[in-house]
């Protein structure tokens, strides 16, 4: 079974793409377990996501409603909801291509791999540096790769039931950059790849950041990575000068981004 984790807020314009794009699946469909976290909606998204529930008797789905609290602690319910023993994300605004989930899986369960967590491109990315394929065309990510580059959207991720068992839930005080600071807590314990296949369609195919969303607030993007990087220091998975060092880089980063977002 594979928990397909929703979090949902005021997504009626998109909400059902995400699902046809799980019901269009090379895949077993009575293998996905559907849990929809309608974090405090004031549109119709939850009448539309109940009655898509109704009309598809094929997919298992199942709808929790809440307070708005943000994305980390609706992800969170839906972990704590989740029953397979495979999990994956998908946000309301993006949809997975047909064949996503097939190919993600052969190398989940390929014991000689012995991958725990992967994850794929979107929107016409490519693999850059620090990650570099094998021949496997798959890209290890590692604590240190991620604080050059967070590659790997979250809702290209799936993973084993064990991820969350050694790694816990997302922290729920944090609203930037919240995805690449469970990446880093995932990769203290596990096997993480990167598919060099594009696999997912995300936010209507807009760039990561300056666009839309939370990503859209550079600076506090930028506090949400400092945060990243402080905490890292302060679990020693990084020394000091290691610290300075990626400081620096992320500050010349968002000065990138910041010029890029103003012409």
């Amino acid at each position: 079974m594979i928990s397909v984790i929703i979090p949902m807020f005021n997504a009626e314009k998109m909400i059902i793409k995400a699902l046809d794009s799980i019901r269009r699946q090379d895949y077993d469909l009575t293998q996905f377990e559907i849990i929809i976290i309608d974090d405090g909606s004031t549109d119709s998204s939850k009448i539309l996501s109940e009655n898509y529930r109704d009309t598809h008797s094929q997919l298992k789905i199942k709808i929790i409603s809440q307070e708005n609290g943000g994305v980390s602690k609706a992800r969170n319910a839906g972990l704590k909801a989740a029953t397979g023993r495979y999990i994956a994300f998908l946000d309301s605004d993006d949809e997975w291509l047909p064949a996503k989930t097939k190919t993600q899986m052969k190398f989940l369960e390929d014991k000689k791999l012995n991958i725990d967590f992967i994850t794929c491109l979107r929107n016409g990315e490519k693999i850059w540096f620090p990650y570099q394929k094998n021949k496997f065309n798959l890209a290890r990510i590692t604590l240190r790769k991620l604080l050059v580059r967070v590659d790997g959207q979250t809702s290209t991720a799936l993973f084993k039931r064990k991820v969350l068992e050694n790694t816990g839930f997302f922290d729920e005080n944090q609203r930037y950059s919240e995805d690449a600071n469970y990446w880093m807590k995932v990769s203290k314990n596990n096997s993480m790849y990167i598919l060099g296949e594009e696999l997912v369609f995300t936010g209507g195919g807009k760039r990561s950041f300056g666009a839309s969303g939370l990503s859209a607030n550079l600076l506090e993007m930028e506090k949400g990575i400092q945060k990243n990087l402080r905490e890292m220091y302060q679990l020693k998975r990084i020394n000091y000068l290691e610290y300075i060092l990626f400081f620096i880089f992320s500050k010349l980063k968002y000065i990138v981004r910041i010029f890029k977002n103003s012409v």
